[in-house]
């Protein structure tokens, strides 16, 4: 055995002799920088590529649901479809979003047919008129395949999270048309207080690469631009800190909301097929008895109808309870655009109650309550600069802060670790409520 020994105790001595070589670390560097290249050109691609066809999907459901509103009626079967394509495939106890996130904390497989049904069952969703959003779904697709190529790649624990998270930030891309955005978002939204570097130039490759792709296939990007002559001013800091801790208390109430209303219906209705059909009902009966189809899908039409200075009195209340009965019965879809329509209409509101600037709170409103709901501030902000651009930066940077602060330690993901307090240098360590 003393051989042996010998033999591992000279292997381990050249291995930290090469290591603290500069010739050798710069190479080791270099060679892992167009490892991580090459192979987050080929996820952005594929993950982009899926994302897209996603993404041309949803359009054509969101244009058909619009043109013929009857199909809204199949809500309820729909509902039933989604539970017994997820039974059939015996993924029935999926957690979705929370699953990709608990996968990046610890060991956990996420298997291929995670993509196809969250695909499939999220453009049915929007077809007959759940509301729902795309971004939680592309997490759950990019995080599925980006996980699956690196297992067939053979990689590592270590190396296939990397590669989860590559995938994350190509699905959102090219799905948003938000690449810094996306980018961040993975490495951000696991464990709040730290970020994931080591997959920083993965995520942003893929990210890039897919953005490009889609980009080339003439995606359906929604332009969100806004137009606003606000200058940075104390009084119109002052509005904005005031906005901000309005959207923070939003936040936590579409927080809560969405995971009250989920247990009322597992409480109430453990049978998954009679949950599903009864929350498609009675979306069905609440539409008919608001006379309005607002509140269904993903809703980007009344968002930009909010970045234009409009909006009803208690739509954001109104999407958080469409969006919670919808997830809530099982519909699949993500809460990220929900957040947004809640974010923007909220705003907008609060513009025309204080005589600011409408566009301008609308678009505060929106990344501040995406980043109450996520607590993702990084995320957040970039989001502002690709949609709104730079020439409100500062306001969109208090904004963020203040809710971010506010909005505690609630998340729309229980699965969301709460690493450092938001409050002082303290670890905390604890999961979103």
């Amino acid at each position: 055995m003393e051989p042996i020994s010998s033999l591992q105790a000279e292997e381990a001595r050249l291995r930290s002799k090469l290591a603290n070589n500069p010739f050798f670390s710069s190479a080791s560097n270099l060679f892992q920088f167009l490892r991580w290249m090459l192979i987050s050109t080929l996820t952005g691609l594929v993950v982009g590529s899926v994302s897209t066809i996603f993404n041309f999907g949803l359009k054509f459901a969101v244009d058909f649901r619009h043109a013929h509103l009857w199909v809204v009626l199949f809500l309820p079967v729909a509902g039933l479809a989604i539970v017994f394509l997820y039974r059939f495939f015996h993924y029935e106890n999926n957690a979705g979003t929370d699953t990709v996130i608990n996968s990046i904390h610890k060991e956990a497989h996420i298997p291929l047919r995670m993509s196809f049904l969250i695909f499939v069952s999220t453009i049915l969703t929007v077809l007959c008129g759940g509301s729902v959003g795309r971004e939680g779904a592309a997490m759950q697709i990019g995080g599925s395949i980006g996980e699956q190529i690196g297992e067939k790649l053979r990689f590592n624990e270590k190396d296939k999270k990397i590669m989860l998270m590559s995938g994350i930030s190509a699905a959102f891309s090219a799905l948003f048309g938000t690449p810094m955005a996306a980018a961040f978002l993975a490495m951000e939204i696991a464990s709040i207080g730290i970020m994931y570097y080591a997959a920083l130039v993965p995520c942003i490759w893929a990210s890039l690469t897919a953005y490009m792709l889609a980009k080339a296939f003439h995606a359906p990007f929604e332009n969100l631009a806004i137009s606003s002559d606000v200058t940075l001013n104390l009084g119109g800091s002052t509005r904005v800190i005031l906005l901000a801790v309005l959207c923070a208390f939003v936040s936590i109430l579409f927080c809560k909301t969405m995971h009250g209303i989920k247990a009322l219906y597992a409480r109430f209705f453990p049978n998954p097929f009679v949950r599903a059909f009864t929350g498609g009902v009675i979306i069905i009966l609440l539409s008919l008895l608001l006379r309005t189809d607002d509140y269904l899908g993903p809703g980007m039409n009344i968002i930009e109808r909010a970045l234009h200075g409009e909006t009803a009195a208690f739509a954001f209340l109104l999407k958080i309870l469409f969006t919670a009965l919808t997830i809530g019965a099982g519909f699949k879809g993500g809460e990220i655009v929900p957040s947004f329509f809640t974010g923007a209409t909220f705003g907008c509101l609060f513009a025309i109650l204080t005589g600011a600037n409408a566009p301008l709170c609308a678009a505060i409103g929106m990344v501040s309550v995406f980043c109450g709901v996520t607590n993702c501030p990084i995320t957040a902000l970039l989001i502002s600069f690709e949609l709104f651009g730079f020439d409100h930066a500062y306001y969109y940077l208090i904004a963020i802060a203040v809710s971010y602060m506010l909005s505690g330690y609630y998340s729309l993901y229980h699965a969301q670790t709460i690493v450092y307090s938001k409050f002082e240098n303290s670890y905390v360590n604890r999961h979103g409520e």
